[in-house]
C-alpha cells in the first residue's frame, strides 16, 4: 500500500510521530511519503507558518496560552472556526497533489492537514481513508470540527474528554503516540554509556530543552550544574537551538562533568544511558522517555497543551513537575537518590505507555485499504 503522511512545520513532535509511523510502515514493506502540507504551497508559506508559530511560543508564551484558552472556549462541533477556513484555502493545492500522486490512505499527526482534508471531504473530493494522531495528552481545540475516519489518541483516560468535545466516541482509538523503533528496543545501560561516552559508575542527568528553546532552560541548567556533586554528570541536548548551545558551552566551559550537545540522532541512547531526565513536557518527547522507562522531571511547560501534558503525567505517576527551577532540580536530586521512587515511576510509565502504537496504526491502515479494495472488486 502507498501511504501519505501529512504534517506541518510547527514544532518537532508532530513530525517525530509521523516519522515513527513512516519507519514502521516501511519496515513492513509499504511505500510511504511524508510531506509538510504547507510546503505544497511553497517554501515561503511553510516558513511563514512555522516561523510565526515558533516565534509566538518562544517570545510571547503568555499570548500563546491566552490564544489556546480562547480556542478552547470558542471551539465547537456545531460550527467551523477561523482555523478551519484558513486551512481550507489549501484544499485546491492538496487536491492537485493527491491527483498527481495516488495514495491508498492518509495519516496526519497535525490538526492543520486534518482541517484541510475535512474541507475536501465536505466537497466530495476525498475518497480515501484518513487517520489522525493526537500528539498531546489532551483534546486540543478544533479537533472536534475535523472529519477523519479514526483518531489515535494517547490514552484511554482521554476518551471522555475527546468525546465531550465532539469527536465521535466510536472513532477514538486509545493506542498511544507513535515512537520510533530506537526507543522501543531493549537497551543495555553499559553499552549505551559507551556509545554516549558517559562514565560507567557516575550518576547522570539528561536535560532536553525541545526544538523551540522555550522556558529559559539555560537558567535551569546553570542551577543544576551549580548543585551537582563530584560523582554526578550532566548531558544537555540543545537540538537545533544554536544560540542556547553556544551560550551554555561558553558558561560551562570549565565544568568537565557537563557536556553540551547540539543536534544528535542518538537521543534514545542518551536516554538509556542516563538515570534521570529533565525534559520540556511535549507530548512526543515525554512519551519517548516514558517508553524508555527513564525517571522524569518536567521543566516549565508552554502554556496550553503542555500544561495538560504535565498534569496527565503527574496524575498517573509518570513524572514530577515543579514550577520553579530550584524545585525541578530538587525533584531530580530526589529521584537520583531514592531507588524506590525511580522504580515506582518506571512501573507507572510501563503501565501507561503504549509503545505498539505504530504497529496498530499499520494494521488499521491495512484493514481499511483491504476493505476499500474489496468494495472496488
Amino acid at each position: 500500500m502507498k501511504i501519505l503522511i501529512l504534517s506541518c512545520n510547527t514544532g518537532e513532535g508532530h513530525n517525530s510521530a509521523g516519522r515513527a509511523v513512516k519507519e514502521y510502515l516501511e519496515l513492513q514493506g509499504h511505500q510511504v511519503v511524508m510531506e509538510d502540507m504547507m510546503l505544497l504551497k511553497g517554501a515561503r508559506t511553510s516558513k511563514a507558518v512555522g516561523g510565526a508559530y515558533v516565534g509566538i511560543v518562544k517570545h510571547c508564551p503568555l499570548l500563546f496560552g491566552l490564544g489556546y484558552r480562547l480556542g478552547g472556549w470558542v471551539s465547537s462541533d456545531k460550527r467551523k472556526s477561523p482555523v478551519y477556513y484558513t486551512c481550507s484555502l489549501l484544499e485546491g493545492t492538496l487536491q492537485r497533489y493527491l491527483e498527481q500522486n495516488r495514495f491508498d490512505a492518509i495519516v496526519t499527526p497535525h490538526l492543520y492537514p486534518a482541517e484541510t482534508l475535512t474541507a475536501m471531504k465536505k466537497k466530495g473530493w476525498l475518497k480515501i481513508p484518513v487517520v489522525a494522531i493526537g500528539t498531546d495528552y489532551t483534546c486540543i481545540p478544533f479537533w472536534e470540527e475535523t472529519d477523519c475516519d479514526y483518531y489515535v489518541i494517547p490514552h484511554e483516560d482521554l476518551i471522555d474528554e475527546f468525546a465531550k468535545r465532539g469527536v465521535p466516541r466510536e472513532k477514538l482509538l486509545p493506542w498511544g503516540i507513535p515512537v520510533r523503533q530506537n526507543f522501543m528496543k531493549e537497551w543495555d545501560k553499559r553499552e549505551a554509556r559507551k556509545i554516549c561516552h558517559i562514565p560507567q559508575e557516575s550518576k547522570s542527568y539528561l536535560v532536553m530543552g525541545g526544538s523551540m528553546g522555550f522556558g529559559k532552560i539555560q537558567i535551569f541548567v546553570l542551577e543544576l550544574a551549580r548543585r551537582m556533586e563530584a560523582d554526578e554528570n550532566m548531558v544537555v541536548i540543545c537540538g537545533n537551538n544554536k544560540k542556547l548551545e553556544t551560550l551554555l558551552k561558553r558558561e560551562l566551559v570549565h565544568r568537565k562533568n557537563v557536556r553540551v550537545l547540539g543536534y544528535t540522532d542518538q537521543v534514545a541512547a542518551y536516554m538509556a544511558a542516563c538515570d534521570v531526565i529533565f525534559t520540556k513536557p511535549g507530548g512526543l518527547s515525554s512519551t519517548e522517555a516514558a517508553v524508555m522507562g527513564i525517571p522524569m522531571v518536567h521543566t516549565n511547560p508552554i502554556p496550553g497543551c503542555e500544561t495538560k501534558n504535565v498534569e496527565f503525567f503527574q496524575k498517573h505517576g509518570m513524572s514530577i513537575g515543579k514550577r520553579s527551577f530550584v524545585g525541578q532540580v530538587r525533584a531530580g536530586e530526589k529521584l537520583l537518590e531514592r531507588e524506590k521512587l525511580r522504580v515506582e515511576m518506571q512501573e507507572a510509565q510501563k503501565k501507561n505507555s503504549r509503545p505498539e502504537a505504530a504497529e496498530r496504526i499499520c494494521k488499521l491502515l491495512e484493514e481499511l485499504i483491504g476493505k476499500a479494495n474489496e468494495m472496488i472488486d
